[in-house]
């Protein structure tokens, strides 16, 4: 692709779009900004592409703008259903998304992860893998650097470990992973989707350009997932906890068992594993999946199963305090994510949910609920109807902040018992992000006071 000279629109002026500028900048191109926001309400300074040739257009789109362009390049956060995308599109104007404008550019075989959940766990956990194996290798995507970076400079790495949201996926036309993971799908983004069905189908995406030399990942126990093992082209890898796959990785006792294609099998040790959860289990087999495909060999995969202590904010150990555990998992911000999440104790939970309704379906959390949670503080804008849809279940109390949430649910624990910040829910009413969200988590957990009278508990800071 020859950027020279050509007029090249980003829209949206995050991150992804701070690095897109500096790209098109760099390949020579005419480059224009548009950005909803104004200049002084972005995170992003526009100071930080000063002495570029960048013309701008800030605290709205306009029609004359777009239409100006030859190419124009989305951020992630911009829904391509924009009226403006879509005035562009009828006069024959390219709209591609940040990733397939970096696709154009790489030189390496990629990994390509995506899924409702788990993305940026297995993706980590895959880049780990290469690394221990000795290879160099590129992580980032939809987590950490973007893409457009990477493929920027020498790209001296030998593979592209790339997560990839939904977002991303709907505005790519050649992007073509080596590998392509999906790890799940369930609802979420209903605020952005027509439908759950259009949603699924954007997820879908990743497999679209891949051909018969390539390979496809797919979670055999996701009916949605599974299905696209009908539908597409590349070789089939499986993994599953509930059953053996032909090839893949399957649950067998406290071990996963890799079948390659060949038949041949790898037995991976789980009794030394740190990370909790169904999910997780989940997410180590889809890593070691793909891992495999890449050629890893058997040692560098069972030293990460073992080393692997997971990331912050996804079921992530807080505290113990008097018996009582503390879990941070801020990054559940979907019904389906905090299903995983409470699968994962036998213990009673009090539960803290709440932030920004995505317009999902909470029913798939009334059995968990009924069973496992003994108590429920609800914030945030979601409060009123998640009360509304589940507070018969358990004791639910309506808070005005996730301190106070802190506070009560201390107040009702008792020894044995897990606090769990798991929202089911965006962060965006009450914090800039669910990164945030997390860390008042863990600083009002940190705050908390022994109760009198009781005995103190084991406890401890992570390190």
């Amino acid at each position: 692709m020859d950027l020279r000279g050509k007029k090249v629109l980003v829209v949206g002026l995050a991150r992804t779009g701070e690095a897109a500028v500096r790209f098109l900048a760099k390949k020579g191109a005419k480059v224009r900004v548009s950005e909803v926001k104004k200049a002084e309400e972005l995170k992003t300074p526009r100071e930080a592409l000063r002495g570029l040739p960048v013309e701008w257009e800030m605290g709205g789109h306009t029609v004359p703008f777009f239409l100006g362009a030859e190419l124009i390049i989305v951020s992630p956060g911009v829904p391509l259903s924009l009226e403006q995308l879509d005035e562009a599109r009828g006069k024959g104007i390219p709209v591609i998304s940040e990733i397939e404008l970096a696709f154009r550019f790489l030189r390496r075989p990629a990994v390509g992860i995506t899924g409702t959940n788990g993305k940026t766990t297995t993706t980590t956990m895959i880049g780990a893998m290469l690394k221990t194996w000795g290879k160099k290798a590129f992580v980032g995507g939809n987590i950490g650097n973007p893409l457009i970076d990477f493929v920027a400079g020498p790209q001296e790495e030998e593979w592209a470990v790339i997560e990839l949201s939904s977002y991303q996926l709907e505005g790519i036309q050649k992007l073509r992973p080596k590998v392509s993971v999906l790890l799940n799908i369930t609802e979420d983004h209903l605020d952005r989707y027509p439908s759950f069905q259009a949603y699924g189908e954007a997820k879908g995406r990743i497999f679209e350009n891949q051909g018969k030399e390539d390979f496809a990942v797919l979670n055999a126990d996701d009916p949605l997932t599974f299905q696209f093992a009908h539908r597409i082209k590349p070789q089939i890898f499986l993994f599953s906890r509930e059953r053996s796959v032909p090839a893949g990785c399957f649950l067998d006792g406290a071990a996963i068992l890799f079948q390659g294609a060949d038949g041949t099998r790898e037995r991976f040790s789980l009794e030394r594993l740190k990370v909790r959860g169904t999910h997780n289990l989940e997410n180590l087999m889809a890593a070691i999946a793909a891992a495999k495909i890449c050629g890893c060999p058997r040692e560098p995969l069972q030293r990460v199963i073992e080393e692997f202590e997971g990331l912050e904010h996804r079921l992530e150990w807080v505290r113990d305090l008097e018996g009582v555990k503390f879990f941070n998992d801020s990054k559940g911000t979907n019904v389906g994510s905090v299903v995983k999440s409470l699968m994962s104790f036998a213990e009673p939970v009090l539960l803290i949910a709440g932030g920004r309704d995505k317009e999902g379906d909470y029913g798939p959390l009334k059995d968990l609920i009924a069973g496992k949670v003994k108590g429920m503080a609800l914030i945030g804008e979601a409060r009123e109807r998640m009360s509304a849809d589940l507070g018969c279940l358990t004791e639910t109390v309506k808070l005005p902040s996730l301190e106070a949430a802190v506070e009560w649910a201390w107040s009702r624990a008792r020894p044995g018992d897990v606090v769990l910040l798991s929202p089911a829910c965006s962060s965006f009413d009450m914090f800039a992000n669910y990164q945030e969200r997390g860390k008042r988590f863990k600083e009002a957990v940190w705050g908390l006071k022994r109760k009198p009278g009781l005995r103190p508990g084991l406890e401890g800071r992570p390190n």
